[in-house]
Order: C-alpha cells, then sequence, then structure tokens
C-alpha cells in the first residue's frame, strides 16, 4: 500500500475506532455493530475491519466501503505522467479492488469518458471484448449517473471477455461470471474464468468457438452470476439452455445477507475464496439449480443432516420430515446399491415434503417509528408466476400463524399459507437472525441528522444522487434510509439533464418579483441549514388582487420542484391537527398557506397568523401528547419554508408582520405578451423543469457557501438606510439577497435581472418597515371616524378617560354615535380583530374605567363603563 494512503487510512482508523497497536495488529476497536471492544485489522494492510464476537455479531468492513472519499477520484489521487500514464488505472485496479498488478499487466488500459450534456467526463480503465470496449468510470462516477460504459454503437451479445493468458483448450472447469473485476477475482486464485458482461447475456457465439476447439472433451460450465434476482433468474434460463446444447452444467452462488450485496471481487478482497468457501459457494448453486424440490431437499439433508426443515423451491415453501425408522429400514433393504443411492433411494421413501405456503416470502429488514414506538418488517413477496409484492408485516403478525395468514391474503391476492406457527418460527428464525434495520423518517426531504435529502424514489447526501434500492431503501454508505411519509409525492428528473429554457418565461411575464419568488423557493430547499447558521428563516407574501398571475407562479414554482397541479392548502378551512400535519410532513420544503384572509364561519377554530411564529425560527407549530403510558409528548420541528397567497397582506401583529417578505402583485402591467408567457409557463410539462431541484442539490455546499460570504454583506447594506430601522426586516430581505446571488450559480442569470432584483428586494425591505410603522386600513378609518365624531377633544363625546394622555372608547356607544351621525362603520367583529394592532395610538388594554362622559352628561346612568384604553 502507498505511504500516503496507508498513513491518511491508519489515522482515520485509530480516531473513528478508538483502536490500539499491538505488534503488527491494530486490535481492541469499537466494532459499529455491537459497540464491544473486539474489532481488529491488520495494521500493514489495514483493508478489512473485522469484529471478534464471531457467534455473536461477525461484523466486518471494507475500508472503501468505510472511507468512500478516500475511493472516489483516482484520477486527482494518482495522476497520469508520462512515465506511467496508467497511474489512476493501477492505483484504482491495486486499491479499490485489491488486484496483482504484476498478474494482469497489459489486460488494460486507462481513457477518458466525457458527459458532453453534463459537461463532466471521468478517467476510466479499459477492456477490449472482441470488436468493443468495456470500461468502468473511476472518478466519482454517482456524477454520471453511470458506473460503466460500453463502446457507443458496438454489441457484445453472444461473447465473454476473458483473460488474455486464459488457455480455453485446457482446464476441466469453466467459470462463467457476471463482470470483469469478478473474472479477473477468481484468475488470482487459479480458476478459469470468463464475464459475460451481463446476466442476461447467453454467450452462444463464445460457447460455438469453444466447442469448435474442444468437441471431444467439453469442459464444464460453472454458473456464478451474481447472487441477485436478477442473476438467479439469468443461471436458471442459461443453465437449461446450455443442457440442451449437451453442456454439463454446474452453479456457484455467494450466500447474501442483510449486511450487503457480496461479489466475487469482493470475496477475493476477504479472503473468501480459498477451497472451504468454495466449497459453500457450489452448495448453494446446486440448491439453485436443483430439479425438483426433492432433490434440493435431499441437498439439504445430506449437508446439515436435519430430519426437519423448511426450504423454498420455485417461489413456493415446503417442509421437509424425515421419518427416521422408515429411512433406516429402507437403507438397510437396498444393500446392493452404493452408499449415495442407497442414501437417495432412502430418502424417496421416508421423506415427506408438504408444500405450505404458495408463494415466497422474504423479509428484507426491520423498520421502526421510534417517535411512535411502531415497528414494521418489510417482506417481499414472490409468486411462482414472477410477480412480487412488498409490504409490511407488524410483529404480531409474523409471531402467530394465523396472524401470518390474515395479513398475507391482504396484501398479496391468492397467497395462502397453510402451515403451523412452529413451522413459520421455523422458517423466519434465520431470516431474521441478523436482519438489517433500515432508518426511516416521517416527512419527506432534509435531514439534518443524517445530513441527506429523502423522498420516495431518490435521495441526495453530499451532492450526489442516490435511487431507491431493489428492497425499497435508500443505501447510502454506512446509512440505510427510507421515509414512511406517502402523503407528498415529488417526481424528481434525475436522469434528464438541466434545462432552463422556461427561465426567458419567467423573467418576460412576472420580471424581477418573479425571480424573487423563485429566489425564495430555491432557499427553502435549504431552510434547515440557514436557519443552523442564521437561527431564522422568513415567511414569503405573495399578495394581489384577483387575476394577478399569483396561482399560475406559485403551481409553476412548484413543478420546479417536482410537485405537479398544486397550490397549497387553506388554513382557516382545516383542523389544528391538520395544519400541524402540514407543517411537519415536509423539510426544506415550501409550505404555501392559500385564502387564509376571509373571515366566513367554518366548523372549526378559526385561524391565528401568531401560530406561525415559531415556525420563523424552525420550532415546533403544535405539541401533542404520544400514545403511551408515559407523559411524553411530541413536538416536531418546523423544517419548512413558509409561504402566504392571498389577496389582501397579512393583518397580524407587529412579531408576525417583520418575519415577512412581502410580494405584491397586480394586472397593470399585464399584456397580450405577457399572457402568453403565463400560458407557457402552464403548459411545460413537469418533467421537463423538475431537473431543476437536483441541479440545485446538487452545488449545495457552493450555495451554502455563498449565503454566509453575501448575507452579512446585504445586512449591512440594508442597516445603513435611514428609513430602515427594523434589524429583523433588514436580516430577513439580506437572506433572500444572497439568495438570489446563490440561485445564480444554478441558472444562467443576465446582469440586468440580477441587478432588477436587488433593487426588488431593497424596495421590499423599505416597504415592510412602512407596512409595519402604518396602521390597518379598518384602523386608520376606525381613527379617522373618532376624530371626526369626537369633536377634536375640546368637548369630547367618545372618549371616557378621564387622564389627559388616554384614550377610552366604548364600542357600542361609538356605534351609536356613528348611526346617528350617519356614518358607515365596519362590523364590530372585525373591528375588534384590528383594533388590538394600532400603532399610531397604541392599544393598552380594555377595563372598565370612570367615564367623565357619563358624569358629565348621563349622572343617572352607572359611572363605570367598559372601555378600550389607548395611549393618545
Amino acid at each position: 500500500m502507498r505511504t500516503d494512503l496507508h498513513q491518511t487510512i491508519t489515522q482515520r482508523l485509530l480516531a473513528d475506532y478508538s483502536f490500539k497497536a499491538k505488534s503488527s495488529w491494530l486490535q481492541q476497536g469499537i466494532c459499529p455493530a455491537c459497540g464491544k471492544k473486539e474489532l481488529y485489522t491488520h495494521a500493514d494492510n489495514p483493508w478489512i475491519l473485522r469484529c471478534g464476537r464471531l457467534n455473536h455479531c461477525a461484523w466486518e468492513g471494507h475500508v472503501k466501503e468505510i472511507y468512500t472519499d478516500l475511493f472516489e477520484h483516482w484520477s486527482n489521487r494518482f495522476p497520469s505522467v508520462e512515465q506511467h500514464p496508467h497511474a489512476a488505472a493501477d492505483a484504482y485496479l491495486q486499491y479499490a479492488r485489491g488486484f496483482d498488478l504484476k498478474l494482469i499487466q497489459g489486460w488494460y488500459t486507462q481513457e477518458h469518458y466525457y458527459d458532453a450534456q453534463r459537461q463532466i467526463g471521468s478517467a476510466t480503465v479499459r477492456f477490449t471484448v472482441g470488436d468493443t470496449f468495456w470500461e468502468r468510470l473511476i472518478d466519482q462516477p454517482e456524477r454520471l449517473s453511470k458506473k460503466a460504459n460500453f463502446k457507443p454503437g458496438s454489441r457484445y451479445a453472444g461473447l465473454w471477455w476473458k483473460p488474455p493468458t486464459l488457455d480455453l483448450a485446457k482446464g476441466e472447469e469453466l467459470w462463467l461470471v457476471e463482470g470483469i473485476f469478478d473474472a479477473i477475482a477468481l484468475a488470482h486464485h487459479n480458476i478459469a474464468a470468463v464475464a459475460l458482461l451481463s446476466c442476461t447475456n447467453y454467450p452462444e457465439t463464445a460457447l460455438a468457438a469453444l466447442l469448435s476447439q474442444r468437441q471431444h472433451h467439453r469442459p464444464r460450465l460453472i454458473w456464478a452470476l451474481d447472487s441477485d434476482q436478477a442473476g438467479q433468474k439469468s443461471i436458471l434460463k442459461s443453465v437449461r439452455q446450455a443442457r440442451k446444447a449437451g453442456w454439463r452444467c454446474e452453479a456457484a452462488q455467494i450466500p447474501q445477507t442483510s449486511k450487503g450485496k457480496l461479489d466475487w471481487n469482493d470475496c477475493h478482497q476477504r479472503a473468501r475464496l480459498t477451497d472451504e468457501y468454495l466449497t459453500e459457494y457450489r452448495y448453494h448453486g446446486a440448491l439453485l439449480i436443483a430439479q425438483s424440490a426433492l432433490d434440493k431437499a435431499q441437498l439439504v439433508y445430506q449437508k446439515h443432516r436435519q430430519r426437519e426443515f423448511i426450504l423454498d423451491y420455485e417461489k413456493r415453501l415446503y417442509h421437509f420430515k424425515l421419518d427416521v425408522e422408515r429411512f433406516e429400514a429402507a437403507k438397510e433393504a437396498a444393500q446392493d446399491l452404493s452408499e449415495p443411492a442407497k442414501q437417495t433411494q432412502a430418502l424417496q421413501k421416508a421423506a415427506s415434503l408438504t408444500e405450505i405456503v404458495n408463494c415466497l416470502p422474504t423479509a428484507l429488514y426491520y423498520q421502526a417509528n421510534p417517535l411512535t414506538d411502531e415497528a414494521w418488517y418489510y417482506f417481499r413477496i414472490d409468486f411462482p408466476n414472477g410477480q412480487t409484492i412488498k409490504n409490511t408485516f407488524t410483529g404480531s403478525q409474523v409471531a402467530c400463524a394465523s396472524e401470518f395468514k390474515r395479513r398475507l391474503l391482504a396484501i398479496a391476492p391468492g397467497a395462502f399459507y397453510t402451515g403451523t406457527s412452529g413451522q413459520l418460527d421455523r422458517y423466519l428464525k434465520d431470516q431474521m437472525a441478523h436482519i438489517r434495520s433500515v432508518k426511516t423518517i416521517d416527512f419527506i426531504g432534509y435531514h439534518h441528522e443524517y445530513d441527506c435529502y429523502v423522498w420516495q424514489d431518490v435521495a441526495v447526501k453530499n451532492g450526489q444522487i442516490y435511487r431507491l434500492n431493489e428492497e425499497d431503501f435508500f443505501d447510502i454508505g454506512k446509512l440505510s434510509i427510507k421515509t414512511l411519509n406517502q402523503s407528498v409525492t415529488l417526481n424528481l428528473q434525475h436522469e434528464v439533464a438541466p434545462s432552463y429554457d422556461w427561465l426567458p418565461a419567467l423573467w418576460q411575464c412576472f420580471g424581477a418579483k418573479g425571480l424573487v419568488a423563485l429566489a425564495f423557493w430555491f432557499g427553502s430547499l435549504f431552510a434547515e441549514q440557514i436557519r443552523a447558521e442564521h437561527k431564522s428563516f422568513p415567511f414569503l407574501e405573495i399578495v394581489g388582487e384577483p387575476g394577478a398571475g399569483k396561482s399560475t407562479l406559485i403551481e409553476f414554482l412548484w413543478k420546479l420542484l417536482g410537485r405537479r397541479d398544486y397550490e397549497g392548502f387553506d388554513p382557516s378551512k382545516s383542523s389544528l391537527a391538520a395544519r400541524a400535519r402540514n407543517f411537519a410532513q415536509v423539510s426544506n420544503l415550501p409550505v404555501v398557506l392559500i385564502e387564509a384572509d376571509r373571515n366566513e364561519e367554518t366548523k372549526y377554530r378559526t385561524f391565528a397568523w401568531d401560530e406561525l411564529k415559531t415556525a420563523y425560527n424552525g420550532r415546533s407549530v403544535r405539541a401533542t401528547g404520544v400514545k403511551n403510558a408515559g407523559n411524553d409528548t411530541h413536538e416536531p420541528p418546523f423544517r419548512g419554508a413558509i409561504v402566504i397567497s392571498q389577496n389582501t397582506p397579512v393583518n397580524a401583529s407587529e412579531a408576525i408582520l417583520q418575519r415577512i417578505v412581502s410580494l405584491h402583485f397586480d394586472r397593470t402591467s399585464q399584456t397580450v405578451q405577457t399572457k402568453t408567457m403565463a400560458e407557457t409557463l402552464e403548459r411545460m410539462p413537469l418533467e421537463q423543469v423538475s431537473s431543476f431541484m437536483l441541479a440545485a442539490l446538487s452545488r449545495e455546499k457552493l450555495v451554502l457557501q455563498k449565503i454566509a460570504e453575501r448575507t452579512p454583506l446585504y445586512e449591512h447594506q440594508l442597516q445603513t438606510l435611514p428609513a430602515l430601522r427594523s434589524l429583523r426586516i433588514a436580516k430577513n430581505h439580506a437572506q433572500l439577497m444572497a439568495l438570489a446571488d446563490a440561485l445564480a450559480l444554478i441558472l444562467p442569470l443576465s446582469d440586468e435581472q440580477k441587478a432588477s432584483t436587488q433593487a426588488q428586494f431593497t424596495e421590499m425591505a423599505l416597504q415592510r418597515q412602512r407596512a409595519i410603522n402604518e396602521d390597518h386600513p379598518i384602523v386608520q378609518a376606525f381613527w379617522e371616524m373618532f376624530d371626526y365624531l369626537d369633536g377634536g377633544g375640546l368637548e369630547p363625546r367618545l372618549n371616557h378617560a378621564r387622564e389627559p394622555n388616554l384614550i377610552a372608547v366604548n364600542l357600542n356607544h361609538f356605534a351609536s354615535v356613528a348611526a346617528q351621525a350617519r356614518q358607515q362603520m365596519p362590523e364590530l367583529t372585525e373591528l375588534k380583530a384590528h383594533l388590538r394592532t394600532s400603532k399610531v395610538r397604541k392599544f393598552i388594554e380594555i377595563k372598565a374605567v370612570n367615564s367623565v362622559l357619563r358624569a358629565r352628561y348621563e349622572p343617572t346612568l352607572p359611572a363605570t363603563v367598559k372601555c378600550w384604553i389607548f395611549q393618545r
């Protein structure tokens, strides 16, 4: 191992696992699986970490899987030079694959692959296959959404890749594996192997050529494709086809566990290609290609000598039971046969094989929701006809045969379990002994603890995109995770190159205001990280008269994030519980509240804007009790970004108004051209524009760096404006101004667009300050009417206060005087809702006062009157 790489790995191992160096070993490390100080590895070649608790844990891991960053960009770490043009390829094969370069010298070359759409490339390790080539990308292939590449326009069907030094004219066996690295791994152990390059490629042409070489003595074919569903299905098909052509066939399979998939290259690196291991792999291959359920049962019995066990065959489960007395009697009666034939005949007479379920249920992993104390086992149900269904079983449903039968029938039509609870226990016990545990979250989006984004079918971590695996969870290095939320579905295009053809239409239709809204939508993707740095993230208010284009804009912005035909939800028509769930089910996504300015009565309690106050800092908007025996409560933090869309501005306390960044739209700038552009945005297919979200997240680090750099500068710039007195308003708008700069890292914004957007933010900050300084229009109208009716204060008619610095108003008295003067007064309920926000004459309290008006004009009435008290 190179000195620099060895030192880096050793330093990390000592820091992460607390190893103690003893002679040529690193020992007493803390095992990540069981937590015991039993982890060890070789000090000179610390490739494999193993737990010494073989019977209770037996965890092991390869450093290339633990420290993936050290094995990602080989060109940077090992640059090619004139004397060593294949430096990166050599290092990759030696350190990432564990190959002896002397053995494979001349088998490969180092080349380069370039993706014109993404405008990025990678060094490759290339192997020639007939008239084509196969190459492995070795520089962060996740960026390119592919790991390997064939020569464009070429075909390899019917062929195989053969190690150049392999002489097919000799040898008793020929192993057929899936990948070139698998064949090379076996070659290191003197096993003749060829690579088919795909599990679906039957090497008809290559076998015909081999037959012409060795017509009189064909080698035995050992089909050793990957041990996944696709590989096993192809082995069965290929064995049938090869046997028809006269080939002798066997198979070899690597037993897979819930800890992760292993191939032949992995086994080579883990020293698992000894004779003992190879015997085990052949046994599992024989089980796979057994020609009947009884043949498979005989193989199991001969290896384990169990009198009773459960086995699967052709996607059905069977119960095997041996009558020992009949078995011994049958062996005695067959004295003239050889021992193997005697045993086979005796098994056929003494064994019973009973089908207990007409499908194959497989426990894949365990998942739990720690907040609700609920847990499930995730199963895959395979049918003989090829159909597959995946769903969950609770602990009680796998613990009892009758419950298991009911659940199976409910989720898998036609699946029928007829076995006993004991047979079920016997079958599931081995599967669940070391079952994998998958983390779950009950929302979609960003999880700060795991520092990754999780949706239904895509996840992103450190700018890398991960797809949902065959078992319906995301395998992200050490992290296995999935979301349980099914309420919000995003259709994210991760295989389409980002296209920004929509940007001119957005600009022509909405101008700088459209880019302001886009900057906020873009910023919502990083709301959690921004709040972690700045302790807050503002709300966006989109208001304006009907027909101004608010809905068109919002629905298009949702398209950019993969959400179709959605605008938001109406909080005034939702219960408190429903609102809390809407706020809690997403992270780093907008939560849009629409039409909350209506005042009609609903069956739910009136929505109050002050409910949102804590969301500004990412705190919970509602606490609920946990259904358990204790006093636990559940207070999910708010992880998203608030957007408010309605016809009139929000009327709330100053604390809420300061948290809002407001955008006002009207119809004055609408033309035939803007209408055409709006219709263009409405017609744009979601599949064409939703790549924006993943493009933004792929540059997460650059975006957050830009926000951190620019926010303080803009905040200082706004604070220098004489008219802007609120530090919170300055901070909110500065954050969005920095986001507009970060947006330019993703979109091709012109200088005019950038300048107009920043000017728009400055004007919005000043408008927000003016809005906070002013009273609500209803309050302004009230005081204008009060001053008119009260007589200017010389002979007060409405002010009951005796103190000269106070105003005390009885609203019923006010309404009576207004009616006499034929003044149009607002509804009292609406007036009461707004009077508390009075600023010019600050509201103090509501209380009974000793009325100066009663004493002067109506001394016979009670002296005290309930009044609203304001500071003059």
